[in-house]
């Protein structure tokens, strides 16, 4: 907002040299401003204060409405839940989208890998292709919206990532879902040959989800990579975790144990049915007898 000069017979400034001998002044306002006012003329006299009327613009209910409006907007901006678009939530298209890593060995989408367990799968299979020629990328995703399970969009991957069969025919990719605790395997027909179905099948029903269902998805992710390299250099299979038996205790009694706590209940109900019945008796007998 614009600023009263006051009356004065001396220069205020140099700047704006502005003298007492105006003969009037206006207060200048904002144009964005809601308020409108008229021009101000004070008086030479010192110490006559300064006249000032009321707004008077005919659109001061317009704007204040306007004004009302925008702050509503505002806050309704603000302290409303943010909507996001269905693709924030899908981040295994994001993984599809961005093809396979140029440096790494893994897509930790997920982020549940240390950087000890990637610069261990690095090593592990950076050795193994300069050795065998053959390429294994692991994935992390923590939901599937798109596909019903971590198979399908294994495969999925690496048809986006690997169009062609020259292209992925020794490439392999490993597919962990940290939500469903389940991971897949897939790769080209060279690949698959190498491992062999059975360490493939062992490795998807052992290391993936056993040790997903415990939350330990490093060791998932490199045991995986250490059955598979095995598989492919002809060593013997180091095998993989299994399902602890966890078994619990029935609640349920058994019917020699019900027969004997149910004649043990009659017992007591019986004693209880006595005393209430009998003891009273005996007390109004021995009262009677008295008198």
């Amino acid at each position: 907002m614009g600023t009263i000069f006051p009356p004065h017979t001396h220069t205020l400034s140099p700047l704006l040299n502005i003298k007492a001998s105006s003969p009037s002044r206006i207060l200048l306002s904002p144009s964005n401003s809601i308020f409108c006012f008229k021009p101000i003329i004070p008086s030479l006299k010192k110490n006559q204060t300064l006249s000032f009327k009321p707004p008077s613009c005919g659109s001061l209910l317009s704007h204040a409405q306007q004004g009302l409006a925008a702050l509503a907007i505002s806050l309704a901006l603000n302290f409303s839940p943010i909507l996001y678009s269905g693709n924030a939530f899908a981040s295994e298209f994001d993984v599809l989208n961005e093809g396979p890593p140029k440096e790494t060995y893994v897509v930790d989408d997920a982020g549940v890998l240390s950087r000890v367990t990637r610069s261990d799968l690095k090593r592990l299979l950076s050795d193994l292709e300069s050795r065998k020629n053959f390429h294994i990328n692991f994935v992390t995703v923590r939901k599937l919206t798109s596909k019903a399970d971590a198979f399908e969009y294994a495969d999925q991957v690496l048809e986006r990532w690997y169009p062609s069969v020259e292209e992925g025919n020794n490439k392999g990719i490993v597919v962990l879902v940290t939500s469903q605790k389940e991971g897949a395997i897939t790769g080209g027909p060279a690949f698959v040959q190498a491992v062999g179905e059975k360490v493939l099948d062992a490795t998807v029903s052992e290391n993936l989800p056993v040790l997903a269902t415990d939350e330990k998805y490093n060791e998932a992710i490199y045991s995986t990579a250490k059955r598979l390299v095995a598989a492919i250099d002809g060593l013997p299979d180091p095998g993989g975790p299994t399902f602890k038996d966890n078994k619990r205790e029935s609640n349920f009694k058994s019917r020699e144990e019900t027969e004997e706590k149910r004649g043990q209940f009659s017992l007591v109900v019986g004693g209880l049915l006595v005393i209430a019945f009998v003891v009273p008796m005996a007390q109004y007998y021995a009262y009677v007898s008295k008198k």
